[in-house]
C-alpha cells in the first residue's frame, strides 16, 4: 500500500462525502499522513438569476457550512487521524479542489461521487470526473 504525506478530502456534506471521509481518515491513520478536509462553498441561487440574497442570509449560510466542517473535522480526529485541518473555499468546485491540491502538495485526493448518469451528467458534468482529469496527484473516488 502506498504511503501518503498529505491527503485532501473534498466534501459536500452528502452521504457519499461521509464515506469519502471515512476512507480518507483510515488512509491518514495508516500512513501517518496529514488530512485536510475541504468544502467548496458558494451561496445558493434560488429562483430567477437576478434574485439576490441578503448579506445576512449569506453570512448565516456560510457560518452553518463552517460549523458542519468543524463537526466533520472532529469526526476525523475522533476516528484516529492525528493531523487534521480544514479549509472552506469558494469557487468552481473542481477547479478549487485541484488548485488547493497543488498549493498544499497533496499526494492523494479523496472524494465522493453521486454517480450521475445520462442527461444530468451530460449537462452538469461531474466534479469528481473533472478532478480526476486535472489533478496533479492520485484521486480516490468513493461511491
Amino acid at each position: 500500500m502506498p504511503t501518503f504525506k498529505n491527503i485532501l478530502c473534498a466534501i459536500d456534506y452528502s452521504s457519499c462525502s461521509r464515506h469519502a471521509l471515512t476512507a480518507a481518515t483510515e488512509l491518514a491513520k495508516s500512513s501517518g499522513a496529514a488530512l485536510t478536509i475541504v468544502h467548496v462553498w458558494s451561496p445558493p441561487t434560488y429562483g430567477a438569476p437576478d434574485a439576490i440574497l441578503s448579506g445576512e442570509a449569506i453570512q448565516v449560510m456560510a457560518q452553518d457550512a463552517e460549523r458542519l466542517l468543524a463537526d466533520w473535522v472532529a469526526t476525523a480526529k475522533a476516528d484516529g487521524a492525528s493531523t487534521v485541518t480544514s479549509k472552506m473555499i469558494t469557487g468552481v468546485a473542481w477547479n478549487a479542489i485541484v488548485a488547493l491540491s497543488v498549493e498544499s502538495h497533496t499526494d492523494l485526493i479523496v472524494m465522493g461521487t453521486h454517480g450521475r448518469t445520462g442527461l444530468k451528467h451530460a449537462l452538469i458534468g461531474s466534479v469528481a470526473e473533472k478532478v480526476v482529469r486535472h489533478a496533479p496527484c492520485a484521486v480516490l473516488v468513493i461511491r
